[in-house]
């Protein structure tokens, strides 16, 4: 399916590009008028296909003096007369690179990250000292909770009678819904959970209210009191939020930076009702919440070409300062130097968006708390303790002189995923095949994929 999904993105590309109908493209190309449509049903495809399909891209390059943006195009495109006016607006906007769900789902699902930076944070946790009535957890991204559940895990097998709390910010809905779906067995091993799921920004998630009077009151505070005691029950509550978590989750795009806000401030607080007494301390309550954490987790919150000021001043600081007494905060963040960044390189020589380290990040940080800094301790880590290597699941099979075509995929996917390589770049690339020779070239040099990412810790003094 990605291997599809990424033919018809050259399809539609070269067609924008020629101002060709996607039947038309078919026809000459491989003599099937109907050949795009039926990919996006679905129908399989040869690699024999591909090569062709392929080879005429090749042998037909598309007129590059014709406008990229398709609302430009002639009105033959795709038999439409033209395209309206909101989609011509929403094609034009700034590109925010993590909103591509098909890159995103793809990586998550052949690397495992995820559950590498997690075992990373169980290291933290034997640090921690709690204190009544629970034990506090803020994720700085939950995603879709692949992190935030192999973490819940190891929390519940060192404090097994520690009630929990955990926060998480995400804005994207999708992934709220693929986070939601993961913890109803987190409820059942751990029934003294509370778990919080907000889409405020960084400098109000923490005290899950936002920074005025006008957003403060336009609050969405939801709280799902879960009934039953198995799983399967949990899960059909959970399932039934989409209602709650479609209108709570609306976004808008930023006109400047491209981000996507949220329409309106949201809170879903969820907990056993069966608990709900024991839980009666623990629950956050609208306006009397101090966001106080005894660990908070800050795995790639940020875009790597932005500067270090940036970084500092809008995530870092206010999660630093979310930190309870003994508390500490692990920051994760890619760094290159790995084949991930060979097959980018190999394609755009010198390419390399990881220009701020984490000594960069730390001196920021410092400046901007100022006085503050007296409170913390700032730990950089050596270079072995401060890298984190995690791999693209392959067979050992799979990595030969014919490496499958889906492999090839999955490896320039997250190669162009950690490295944060937009999509107006990209289709310039992917006009032939060089990137997927690029890619495989590699993939025999290290017998595999990998990537580097760095830590560091700052913990807040007793």
């Amino acid at each position: 399916m990605q291997e599809i999904q990424q033919l018809i993105r050259e399809i539609e590309v070269y067609c924008r590009r020629s101002a060709m109908a996607e039947s038309t493209f078919g026809r000459q190309a491989i003599n099937d008028g109907k050949f795009v449509s039926r990919l996006r049903k679905g129908k399989g495809v040869t690699i024999k296909t591909v090569d062709r399909v392929r080879s005429y891209i090749r042998q037909n390059p598309a007129d590059t003096t014709l406008p990229s943006d398709s609302s430009a195009l002639t009105p033959a495109l795709n038999g439409k007369t033209s395209v309206s006016s909101q989609e011509s607006a929403i094609s034009q906007r700034p590109f925010r690179f993590y909103d591509n769900r098909q890159k995103y789902l793809a990586f998550i699902t052949t690397c495992n990250e995820k559950s590498t930076i997690a075992r990373r944070c169980g290291k933290e946790l034997p640090h921690l000292q709690p204190q009544p009535p629970a034990m506090r957890i803020f994720d700085a991204g939950m995603g879709d909770a692949t992190l935030l559940t192999v973490l819940m895990r190891d929390m519940h097998r060192r404090f097994k009678t520690v009630p929990f709390l955990v926060v998480a910010k995400e804005i994207s809905l999708e992934d709220v819904r693929l986070g939601l779906e993961k913890m109803p067995d987190r409820f059942v091993e751990h029934p003294a959970t509370v778990l919080v799921v907000t889409n405020l920004h960084y400098a109000q998630a923490p005290k899950l209210m936002p920074g005025d009077v006008q957003g403060a009151g336009a609050l969405n505070w939801q709280e799902i009191p879960l009934e039953g005691d198995c799983a399967h029950s949990y899960g059909e509550q959970i399932e039934a939020l989409a209602p709650i978590l479609s209108d709570g989750w609306r976004t808008r795009t930023s006109p400047k930076s491209g981000n996507p806000l949220y329409v309106r401030p949201s809170v879903l607080v969820i907990y056993r009702q069966d608990h709900g007494f024991l839980l009666d301390s623990v629950i956050p309550q609208p306006g009397n919440f101090q966001g106080q954490y005894d660990m908070v987790i800050a795995s790639q919150p940020w875009r790597a070409r932005k500067g270090a000021d940036f970084k500092a001043q809008k995530i870092l600081a206010p999660l630093t300062r979310s930190l309870a007494p003994g508390g500490r905060l692990l920051a994760t963040q890619s760094c290159g130097e790995d084949p991930g960044l060979e097959i980018i390189q190999s394609i755009w020589p010198g390419e390399n968006p990881f220009t701020v380290n984490r000594h960069d990040l730390i001196a920021a940080l410092k400046e901007v708390l100022g006085p503050e800094v007296r409170d913390y301790n700032f730990n950089a880590l050596s270079d072995a303790r401060s890298r984190l290597k995690y791999t693209m699941h392959t067979l050992p099979s799979e990595i030969s002189e014919n490496i499958g075509t889906s492999t090839l995929f999955a490896a320039w996917n997250a190669a162009i995923y950690v490295n944060q390589i937009e999509d107006d770049r990209l289709e310039e690339a992917m006009a032939d095949g060089s990137y997927l020779q690029a890619t495989r070239g590699v993939l025999n040099q290290h017998g595999g994929l990998w990537f580097n990412n760095e830590t560091f810790v700052i913990s807040r003094r007793r």
